[in-house]
């Protein structure tokens, strides 16, 4: 059977219809409104659409979205795009879409997507990261999402840097109100500060790689100081997980030969005399997202 996932973006909507094989059938994207009541609209009018184009209007929906669900009161938290927060999201979509939803988080739906047809296919276990705007992941095992008693698995953005050097101490104030989170150091935001702290320009993560990659030292001094703390962080998740793969989202991942640099980086964080767990780019780019909300819905 087809899946309709649903990718619920704080600046784009995609839906896609996905068949078992891993093809996408249908896509589209659209503009996310700002009020919680559009968005509702806008995820029914999708699903309405994606229905139409393969024949049925009973296809399995499956939502990936910004934040959590906190299993104890049903209600949205931690969601950048705060309009969400306090909201009932599962219970409103299937409300407008006349049938049961599964929703999860964004990045776990991207790490669910890399590891069933994407850069983990072949691995037991594997973290998938996303490095953009925020700092987040997801963890599978054995093809199974495992989001945690109170669905915060995978939460590493919002740990703290690790190992950290006399100047990094206590670290910038992250926007959950703590100091020194990964996401206050490693994000593209993260990137830029420490640019302008270190040399006074204020550029964006991107401009500050286009310049580092044509031989501009300060800039390349930049993404040096993120990739050893990419890597830093990337350690505490394989001393704690031991992932087989790690696979790398989000507009940083496309920094090039980021994944190589990183991999060969971890080494002397690891616990161990040999460092097995790899380092990859991802496969489906910013499709993944949608890829693996369509995925929350099992084969069977």
């Amino acid at each position: 059977m087809q899946r309709i996932g649903i990718d619920l973006g704080g600046t784009k909507t995609e839906v896609a219809v996905v068949d078992p094989s891993g093809q996408t059938r249908f896509s589209e994207r659209a503009p996310t409104p700002i009020a919680y009541s559009d968005k509702i609209r806008l995820i029914a009018g999708l699903v309405e659409k994606a229905g139409r184009s393969c024949g049925s209007d009973s296809l399995p929906v499956g939502v990936g979205h910004p934040g959590s669900l906190n299993p104890r009161t049903g209600l949205m938290r931690n969601a950048n795009s705060t309009e969400l927060n306090g909201h009932a999201l599962n219970t409103d979509i299937e409300h407008a879409i006349g049938r049961p939803v599964r929703c999860a988080n964004d990045a776990n739906c991207f790490a669910l997507s890399e590891a069933r047809d994407g850069a983990g296919r072949d691995a037991g276990s594997v973290f998938g990261v996303i490095i953009g705007t925020g700092v987040g992941g997801g963890i599978v095992i054995n093809g199974e999402l495992w989001e945690g008693g109170s669905r915060l698995g995978g939460e590493w953005g919002h740990t703290a840097l690790p190992w950290p050097a006399p100047d990094e101490v206590p670290g910038p104030a992250c926007k959950c109100g703590l100091r020194g989170c990964l996401e206050s150091w490693i994000s593209g935001p993260a990137i830029s500060a420490d640019h302008r702290r270190a040399t006074g320009a204020d550029l964006a993560a991107e401009a500050i790689v286009a310049d580092a990659e044509a031989g501009d030292q300060a800039a390349r001094g930049t993404i040096d100081r993120f990739e050893t703390r990419l890597a830093r962080g990337l350690a505490t998740v394989i001393n704690i997980v031991d992932p087989e793969i790690i696979v790398l989202g989000g507009g940083l991942s496309n920094i090039p030969e980021l994944a190589e640099r990183v991999e060969t980086r971890l080494a002397g964080h690891v616990f161990s005399d040999a460092m097995t767990t790899r380092v990859r780019p991802n496969v489906h780019g910013d499709s993944s997202g949608v890829r693996g909300a369509a995925w929350l819905w099992p084969l069977e």
